[in-house]
Parts: structure tokens; C-alpha cells; sequence
């Protein structure tokens, strides 16, 4: 433009204005919001694929039809579905039409996890052959099949049950049986009622048939029926302090504050649920339906009611729990008390003594709580 006249340049500054105008703007490639929230997506849906990838392989090696075989071969094709269709989610094509095959996998999955169905008729293991029910006439009631085995070792014994009728009116004291196994976060939970001079020990456990071990895994997953052992505590405590060698069992019993309406009620809604079971089965689970949570679901009949806590899912903190909101008996810090709540070494003594309760009792050092003296708290 400098050749030009001026007036021919001014001619021209038109067209090179709106040249300028007319350049096409070069947009930013920083990722909008909505591109940040398809990331996210896709990200949740991998996982979801994942989670349920892992927990449908497992429901169709535990539970599919056939031979083992066939239902390893199963559950690895699904995990093999599973796997293509989380990496699929990267892929605009493709994440569609696999995520759809994925969906009627799982739909296979679904209907095999609501195909199994609890039984009570099962090869079961001796210990739990037997279920026991209750006959309730006013304030009396009959509990049938209240297991007390001759033991000589964990696994060498002799069945045998008895019937025994028990008076409502004379249900005054209640005991939490703490068994140890595998270090302080785990434990097993159950209840002992006191009538006067007899006990009534209830624990809540998985029930195994004969050819089955007990897996916290497989517990997950529509494994175990659920089973209440009522029992003698000569059978359900003694069988711990005394018999089970491998791993060896440390076992506390503490004395449970509550008033007598409270342990009633505590008391009749077990009984409910045992008679139940005998006409409609249920599963065990090893996080939602165990010894320590079924113990809480009885308790909440009692307005004030423990509630839910990480020390009911680690069950060997539950007594600490249970001492922390003053349901536990005793005036000494909690460490001392479950010292002195240990029982292996006066159960040991006792065996098959037929005071065998009270020795155990007397050995504590600690004083029982009796509900006729006007106790208020909730077990």
C-alpha cells in the first residue's frame, strides 16, 4: 500500500478492515465444566462396574448351578464382561453397546443371588442339627431342645438336648459372654438370662452343614442359614474355656444392667424370632444379621436402645461400648473390669460341675445385677 496515491490507499483500508474483522478467533482448549463432569461420570461408572463386577463374580462361584467347574468358567466370563466393560467407558463407540451387555450380565447375576432361598432342610453339622422352639403360656414358658453336649474334645462329643419351663416373673438378670479368638477387634457375642438359680444361654450363629467351614467371606453371600443355639452354659461356654484348643478361646462374662420389664421384653422378642426361624429360614450375613448386631436388633424392644456403632462392626469392642453407656456392671475402669470378668480359668475348674453358672459367677469379683432391686438401665 505505501505505492499507492493516497486517495487509491483509501480506497482500499475498507476491505482490509474488514479482512481484519473477519479472521476466524482460535477458541480455548481448557476443559469446561461439562467436560470435567463427563470425566467424573465415566469415572464413577468404572467403578461401579468394578464393584459390581467383583460381588457378581462372586455370587455366581458361590451360588450358579453345576459343578465347580462349570461355575468357575461362569464367573470368570463375567469378569471378563466386566473388565471390557469398565476400560469401554473411554470410548465414545463402544460404551454404549458393551455397557448394555454388561447390564443383562448382571441381570443374570440378580436373578441367580434371588433364586437362593433359605432351607431348614439341610445335611447339617451336628452342632446345629437341632433347632430349638418355645412354648409361651402366660407368665411360663417351655424352651424345647436346649442343647447340652458331653463334650471330650471340640469336635468329640455326645449330643444331647433337654426341655426345661422357665417362670417370666422370675427373670432377674442377664449376662454378656465375650469370646476372643483372634486378637481384641474380634469377638463372639451372645446372652445368658438368669432365672433365679437357672440359666438360659442364647447365641446367635451361622448355620453350617456338614461339609462346610466357616468363612467371613462366603458369609457375604447366602452361604449359611441362621441358627439361635439355646443352651446350657455347661455346653455354650464350657465348649470355649475348656475344649476349643486351635486357636484357644479367651472368654469374659459381664453382668448386664437392666430392669426386669426390660430383660422381659429383651427375652420374649428372642423367643419370637426363634420359633420364627423353624417356619420361615433366614440367612446369616456376616455385616448386617451376626451374633453382635441380632443382640442390638433385640435390644431396640427398650426405648433408649444402644444405636449402631463401628464397635458393633469390630464385635470385640462391643462390650467397652456397652460399659462406655453404662449397660455393664461395675465400678472399676473397663480394663480391670474384663480382668476380672475373664472366666477360662474357673471353667476350667468347674468342667461339668452341675454348679458349674455360680462358680464361674462367684470367681469375678464382681457383683451381679439383680432387676428386683429397681435397676433402670437398658441392656
Amino acid at each position: 500500500m505505501a505505492d499507492l496515491e493516497p486517495k487509491e490507499a483509501e480506497s482500499f483500508w475498507p476491505l482490509y478492515r474488514d479482512y481484519r474483522v473477519e479472521m476466524p478467533k482460535v477458541e480455548s482448549r481448557k476443559p469446561g465444566v461439562r467436560h470435567r463432569l463427563a470425566i467424573v461420570v465415566r469415572l464413577a461408572a468404572v467403578l461401579a462396574i468394578a464393584g459390581a463386577t467383583g460381588w457378581g463374580a462372586l455370587v455366581l462361584l458361590l451360588l450358579a448351578p453345576g459343578a465347580e467347574r462349570m461355575r468357575t468358567t461362569v464367573a470368570a466370563l463375567f469378569a471378563v464382561i466386566g473388565i471390557v466393560a469398565a476400560a469401554a467407558q473411554a470410548s465414545g463407540r463402544l460404551r454404549r453397546l458393551v455397557t448394555l451387555g454388561f447390564a443383562c450380565a448382571f441381570a443374570l447375576v440378580i436373578a441367580v443371588w434371588v433364586a437362593a432361598q433359605p432351607s431348614n432342610i439341610r445335611d447339617w453339622q451336628p452342632e446345629v442339627a437341632v433347632l430349638p422352639y418355645a412354648i409361651l403360656d402366660g407368665d411360663r414358658i417351655t424352651v424345647r431342645n436346649i442343647r447340652n453336649f458331653d463334650y471330650r474334645t471340640e469336635t468329640d462329643f455326645t449330643p444331647a438336648y433337654y426341655d426345661r419351663t422357665f417362670d417370666l416373673r422370675q427373670l432377674d438378670r442377664l449376662d454378656l459372654v465375650a469370646s476372643y479368638w483372634m486378637g481384641p477387634a474380634i469377638a463372639h457375642l451372645f446372652l445368658t438370662f438368669g432365672f433365679g438359680e437357672d440359666r438360659l444361654a442364647i447365641s446367635v450363629e451361622a448355620r453350617k452343614e456338614r461339609t462346610e467351614a466357616y468363612s467371613s467371606i462366603k458369609g457375604f453371600f447366602r452361604q449359611y442359614e441362621l441358627i439361635y443355639i439355646v443352651g446350657d452354659e455347661r455346653d455354650l461356654i464350657r465348649v470355649r474355656t475348656n475344649y476349643r484348643k486351635d486357636p484357644p478361646e479367651d472368654v469374659y462374662l459381664f453382668a448386664v444392667r437392666g430392669s426386669h420389664e426390660n430383660l422381659r421384653r429383651v427375652f420374649l422378642d428372642y423367643i419370637r424370632d426363634v420359633n420364627a426361624l423353624r417356619e420361615r429360614p433366614r440367612f446369616y450375613n456376616t455385616l448386617t444379621t451376626n451374633c453382635t448386631t441380632m443382640i442390638l436388633t433385640h435390644a431396640r424392644v427398650n426405648p433408649g436402645h444402644l444405636r449402631y456403632s463401628w464397635k458393633i462392626l469390630l464385635s470385640g469392642y462391643a462390650p467397652e461400648y456397652a460399659y462406655d453407656a453404662g449397660r455393664l456392671a461395675g465400678d472399676v475402669p473397663f480394663a480391670e473390669l474384663k480382668r476380672r470378668s475373664r472366666i477360662n480359668t474357673p471353667a476350667q475348674a468347674a468342667d461339668g460341675a452341675p454348679d458349674f453358672s455360680r462358680r464361674i459367677r462367684a470367681a469375678r469379683n464382681i457383683k451381679s445385677v439383680d432387676t428386683s432391686e429397681g435397676a433402670t438401665a437398658q441392656p
